[in-house]
C-alpha cells in the first residue's frame, strides 16, 4: 500500500507509488464565475439547513483552481454545472464547452433540466463532443422519470455518454431522491451509463444493488469515508465486501467535489487508502475504471 497522503503536497507521491500516470477525478465543479459565487454563498449560509458549517477550502480564482488540480496531478477532470430552474441548462452547456476547449485536462461536460427543448439541446451537446452530463435531482427538484426526459435518457444510452447523477438523499432529501425513482429510469434504459454521485449516500445499499444489477451503473467516491461525512463509521460495514468487488470491477470512481470541500484534496485519497482494500482496488478507483468508461 502506498503511504496515505496527509497533505496536498503528498498527493503526487501517492499516485506515483501506485504506478499511475496521475488521477482522474470525475466529480469536479467549474461554473460561470457568478454562478460559482452563488453556490459558495449557499454553502456559507447552509449551516442550519445542513446541520453543520460548510467552509469552502479552495475558494480562489478559476485559474488558481485549475493550477491546483495540475499541481496535484489530476490529469482528467470534469466541469460539473447544473441548473436549478428552466432556461439555464443550454447556456451552462455553452460555457462548459468553451471552458473545456481552454483547459485540455477538462472533459467537455453538459447538463439538462426537464423542459420542452431538452432533447434538442442535449442532442446538440452530444454532437458537439460533450462526454458526460451532470444531473442534480436534489438541487433541480425534479423527477428523473418525467416524460420529457425519457428520450434524453434513451439518447444518452444510445450514444454511450454517461450521466453523473446526484440521486442520493444526502445532504437533504426530496421526493425524487433515493434508489427508487432512478431505479425506474434504469428499468426503462438498462444500457444507460450512469455514475451515482457520492455512492448514493446515505442509501448505499440500494444504489449498490443498482450497480450490481446493471453493468453500466458506477458510483463515485465524493465525500464518502471523509471525516466531514462521518468517516468509515458512517458506511455500513457489511457493504465493504461489495465495495471491494465493485471497485475491482472498475465500477467505483474517484470523485472529490473540488473545490466545494471543507478539507484538503488529500483527505479524500487518505480516506480511500485507509480502507485497506489494496493497491489494485486503488488503481481501479483512481484511474483505470474511469479511463475505461470514458475511453481515455
Amino acid at each position: 500500500m502506498p503511504e496515505s497522503p496527509l497533505t496536498d503536497a503528498e498527493v503526487p507521491a501517492f499516485w506515483q507509488a501506485l504506478g499511475l500516470p496521475g488521477l482522474i477525478d470525475i466529480h469536479v465543479h467549474f461554473m460561470p464565475p457568478r454562478l460559482m459565487l452563488r453556490v459558495w454563498e449557499y454553502f456559507d449560509a447552509a449551516g442550519p439547513l445542513l446541520g453543520r458549517e460548510w467552509p469552502i477550502h479552495y475558494r480562489s480564482s478559476q485559474e488558481e483552481r485549475v493550477a491546483k488540480l495540475r499541481e496535484l496531478g489530476v490529469r482528467v477532470f470534469t466541469a460539473l454545472a447544473y441548473p436549478h430552474k428552466t432556461g439555464m441548462a443550454e447556456s451552462l452547456n455553452q460555457w462548459t464547452a468553451e471552458f473545456a476547449k481552454d483547459v485540455p485536462e477538462c472533459l467537455s461536460t453538459g447538463t439538462f433540466f426537464p423542459e420542452p427543448n431538452v432533447a434538442a439541446y442535449v442532442r446538440r451537446a452530444i454532437d458537439g463532443g460533450t462526454r458526460l452530463f451532470k444531473v442534480h435531482l436534489q438541487v433541480g427538484g425534479f423527477d428523473p422519470r418525467e416524460e420529457v426526459l425519457d428520450p434524453v435518457w434513451g439518447m444518452l444510452a444510445e450514444a454511450g455518454t454517461p450521466a453523473l447523477v446526484h440521486a442520493g438523499s444526502g445532504p437533504v432529501a426530496n421526493g425524487f431522491t433515493g434508489p427508487g425513482p432512478f431505479g425506474e429510469v434504469m428499468q426503462r434504459h438498462p444500457d444507460l451509463s450512469v455514475i451515482v454521485a457520492h455512492m448514493g449516500m446515505p442509501e448505499f445499499d440500494g444504489f449498490f444493488s443498482l450497480a450490481e444489477r446493471y453493468d453500466r451503473v458506477h458510483l463515485d467516491t465524493t465525500g464518502v469515508f471523509t471525516d466531514f461525512s462521518g468517516g468509515r463509521e458512517a458506511f455500513p460495514a457489511e457493504l465493504v465486501p461489495r465495495l471491494r468487488d465493485l471497485g475491482l470491477a472498475g465500477r467505483i470512481l474517484l470523485g472529490t467535489d473540488f473545490p466545494n470541500i471543507s478539507y484538503e484534496y488529500a483527505h479524500q485519497l487518505e480516506a480511500l487508502a485507509g480502507l485497506g482494500l489494496g493497491d489494485e482496488w486503488l488503481r481501479e478507483v483512481c484511474w483505470q475504471g474511469a479511463a475505461r468508461l470514458l475511453s481515455l
